[in-house]
């Protein structure tokens, strides 16, 4: 059973709203910079270090961010961890996912076959590209675009003019092929 797609987008909204009355515009991608942060810490403990000031890090660039990997059960971690288990939660809500499902959706196995480790390898290098660009940005598509246009900020509608004139001609060039039940 899938969601409808106007209730879905109103529950969406929804949230987006609440966040930024309730705390602040959404926005993931630097999520990930303070889990890299936290994991290179553990390593390296003199990496994040309290001073007089608050914290700081021997990293130039996270430096910005040492106070988070310091107390990382902040609003934006949290939410981010909260995406992933929300995400499971309706996954198992609605009946969880088929073995076709599991293995690779219809529309991948039309174009490129039945191989979950391409898939996955392909999936991963793709996410690592986005997430790559995210930071050179300043930010994701749920901060940038999302966030953004939802505050009517100019710089929120120019990412998304660039994020869908980017993503089309590459979704219409990688999937040629309809989805095969």
């Amino acid at each position: 059973m899938a969601l409808n797609w106007k209730i879905g987008g109103l529950l969406l909204g929804l949230v987006f709203f609440a966040a930024v009355l309730l705390v602040k515009p959404i926005g993931v991608s630097t999520q990930f910079v303070i889990l890299d942060g936290i994991i290179a810490n553990a390593v390296n403990p003199d990496l994040v270090t309290q001073t007089a000031d608050g914290f700081a890090s021997t990293n130039a660039y996270l430096d910005k961010y040492a106070k988070s990997v310091a107390n990382p059960l902040n609003y934006g971690f949290v939410f981010v961890l909260a995406m992933a288990v929300g995400g499971l939660l309706s996954s198992l809500a609605r009946g969880g996912l088929s073995r076709a499902e599991r293995s690779s959706p219809a529309l991948w196995r039309g174009n490129f076959g039945d191989s979950a480790v391409k898939r996955y390898v392909v999936a991963f290098l793709g996410g690592f590209v986005v997430l790559y660009g995210a930071r050179l940005a300043g930010g994701c598509t749920s901060g940038h675009m999302m966030s953004g246009m939802m505050q009517t900020a100019v710089s929120g509608y120019i990412f998304a003019a660039g994020a869908f004139g980017a993503a089309i001609p590459v979704a219409l060039l990688m999937y040629k092929k309809e989805a095969i039940a």
